[in-house]
C-alpha cells in the first residue's frame, strides 16, 4: 500500500511544494469550514503570500459538523494535495500552511480556546450561505435557524458559526485582549456586511455593550471569490497519488483560473495575500456584484437546465451550442444591470466565463451547483431580474432561469425517477407543490408564494411571470431543452 502524504520528503518531482519553511509557521488565522473550496483558493493564496514574502502566517481549520476533512488533514500533518487541471493536462501542488485541524462536535470548548487565543488574528470562514442563519426576507437573524435559536438560549456552548464567533469575541472583551478579524469568504454580496450584521444583531440579544464594543472595534472586510472546485472524486485521489507518490485522502482538484478581491481593513496585520495575486481593495461590491450576477447566475442557469436535461457535468451542457449560446445571452443580460468594474472589460470577463465553464478537465456536477437554490436565488438572479424590469429590459434569460429553478423544484424527472432537493427550503417547497396540477401555471403560481423568496416587484410583474409560466410548462412538458 501507497504510503500516506505526512512529509515534503521524498515526494516524486512531479508534484510542487511550499517553498518557504514549514517549521516557522505560527497559527496566525483560524478558518471555520475546511471544504473543498478552502483548499482550493484561500489556503493556496497564502501558500503563495508565505512564498513570496514569508510571515509565519499558519492556519488552524476547524469543522463545525463532519469531521472526515478535520481527520484526514490530522492525519497527514497538514499537507494535502491541489491538482489543477485544464486541457494540457494536470499538475500537482502540495499546499502547507494548515498545521492542525480541529472538530467542533468533539471538543467545542477546544474551538472556543482558539478563538480566544492572541494568537489567532484572523478567523476566516466558508461554511456556504445557509450557516449564517440569515432571514433572506429583513437580512438579520433567522430566529428559528436552528443553530442561532439553540446559541441564543445557551450563548457559552455554540454550535453555529454566528454564536461561536459572538462567544470568542466576548470572551476577548472580558480579558482584554484584540478581536480577531472575521474574514467571510462565502458566496454571499457584501459578504463582510452580511456577517457584521448578523453577528451584531446577535450580540444586541445577549448584551448591548457588547454590541457597541464589536462595532467600535471589529472590521468586517467583505471579498470576493473565484475559482471552480468540482467535488473530489477517486480520479482526483489517484491523480494525487500519481504525481506525488503519496496517498492523500483530503486532496481536491480545481480549474486554473483564481481570483480574490479584498477590502483591506483588518484589526492585527495579515498575510501579504497580494504578493499572492489578490486584489485589496478600499470596495469590494462591484467585483461581487458582477460575479454573483455574471458567473453564478449563468452557472445556476445551465445546473438547472443541465440537471433535467440529464447533463451530468457543466462541461457537457456547454457542448449543446443552443445552451451554451443561452448562457452568453445571459451574460450580457447580465452585464447591462452592473456599473463598471475597474480594471474589468465585461465583454471580455463573459467570454472567459465561457471558456471556463466549457473547460473539458474540470467535471463540475449540474447536481452539485443545483443544490440550495433557494440562497443563492436572490443574489444571482431575483435582484438582477428586479433591476432589469424597473429599467425596462424584458428580464427574459432570468425567466427561463426561474422556470429551470422550478422545474427542478418539482424533484422529478420526465421518467418518473425522483432526486432529493437538497435544499433547505425542501419540506415548505413540497409541500406548497403537493396537490397543485403539474402545469406551469399551477406550479410556478404556487411556488410564487414561497415566503421570503420572490420580491413583490418580480411576482406583482404579470407579463414576466408570465413568461416564467409558459417557459415552465414547455419544460414540464419536454426534458430534451428545447431551445428559448
Amino acid at each position: 500500500m501507497t504510503e500516506r502524504l505526512q512529509t515534503l520528503s521524498g515526494l516524486a518531482p512531479t508534484a510542487k511544494l511550499p517553498a518557504y519553511d514549514r517549521n516557522q509557521l505560527k497559527c496566525g488565522i483560524l478558518h471555520l469550514g475546511p471544504g473543498a473550496f478552502f483548499r482550493a483558493h484561500f489556503a493556496p493564496f497564502t501558500d503563495a503570500a508565505l512564498a513570496a514574502s514569508g510571515g509565519d502566517w499558519g492556519i488552524e481549520v476547524a469543522s463545525l459538523r463532519t469531521a472526515d476533512v478535520a481527520d484526514h488533514l490530522n492525519e497527514q500533518n497538514g499537507l494535502y494535495t491541489m491538482l489543477i487541471r485544464d486541457t494540457s493536462g494536470t499538475t500537482a501542488q502540495v499546499i502547507g500552511p494548515i498545521l492542525r485541524a480541529h472538530v467542533a462536535t468533539r471538543d467545542p470548548a477546544g474551538l472556543l480556546d482558539r478563538l480566544e487565543d492572541p494568537a489567532i488574528r484572523i478567523v476566516s470562514l466558508t461554511v456556504t450561505e445557509k450557516a449564517y442563519g440569515m432571514d433572506t426576507a429583513t437580512g438579520g437573524l433567522d430566529l428559528n435557524h436552528a443553530d442561532v435559536a439553540a446559541d441564543l438560549a445557551n450563548r457559552h456552548a455554540p454550535r453555529g458559526v454566528i454564536g461561536y464567533l459572538v462567544e470568542g469575541l466576548s470572551r476577548r472583551r472580558a480579558k482584554g485582549i484584540a478581536p480577531f478579524t472575521p474574514l467571510s469568504c462565502d458566496n454571499l454580496p457584501s459578504n463582510g456586511a452580511v456577517l457584521k450584521r448578523l453577528i451584531l444583531d446577535f450580540a444586541e440579544r445577549l448584551d448591548p455593550s457588547l454590541r457597541q464594543w464589536i462595532e467600535a472595534n471589529v472590521p468586517f472586510p467583505s471579498t470576493m471569490v473565484d475559482r471552480i472546485t468540482p467535488a473530489s472524486t477517486e480520479a482526483t485521489y489517484q491523480d494525487a497519488e500519481r504525481l506525488t507518490g503519496r496517498q492523500d485522502l483530503a486532496a481536491i482538484e480545481t480549474e486554473p483560473f483564481t481570483q480574490w478581491v479584498i477590502e483591506d481593513h483588518f484589526a492585527n496585520g495579515r498575510p501579504a495575500w497580494e504578493k499572492a495575486g489578490a486584489l485589496m481593495v478600499t470596495d469590494v461590491s462591484a467585483y461581487e456584484k458582477m460575479k454573483l450576477r455574471m458567473l453564478n447566475g449563468a452557472h445556476s442557469l445551465l445546473a438547472y437546465l443541465g440537471y433535467i436535461g440529464g447533463y451530468e457535468f457543466i462541461r457537457d451542457v456547454m457542448d449543446d451550442a443552443g445552451l451554451a449560446a443561452l448562457a452568453y445571452r445571459h451574460m450580457h443580460a447580465a452585464a447591462r444591470t452592473l456599473d463598471a468594474v475597474p480594471g474589468i472589460d465585461l465583454d471580455d470577463y463573459a467570454s472567459e466565463l465561457i471558456a471556463r465553464f466549457a473547460n473539458k478537465a474540470i467535471a463540475h456536477r449540474t447536481y452539485q451547483i443545483a443544490m440550495d437554490g433557494t440562497q443563492k436565488l436572490p443574489q444571482r438572479l431575483l435582484e438582477p431580474a428586479t433591476e432589469a424590469l424597473a429599467h425596462g429590459d424584458k428580464a427574459e434569460t432570468y425567466a427561463i432561469a426561474v422556470a429551470a429553478w422550478m422545474r427542478y423544484a418539482i424533484g422529478e424527472h420526465g421518467n418518473g425517477e425522483r432526486y432529493e432537493l437538497r435544499d433547505p427550503r425542501a419540506g415548505e417547497i413540497a409541500a406548497l407543490i403537493a396537490d397543485v396540477p403539474r402545469t406551469g401555471l399551477a406550479i410556478s403560481a404556487a411556488l410564487f408564494t414561497l415566503p421570503g423568496l420572490f420580491p413583490a416587484a418580480l411576482t406583482g410583474h404579470r407579463a414576466w411571470t408570465q413568461d416564467v409560466s409558459d417557459k415552465l410548462e414547455i419544460l414540464i412538458q419536454d426534458d430534451r431543452l428545447p431551445l428559448f
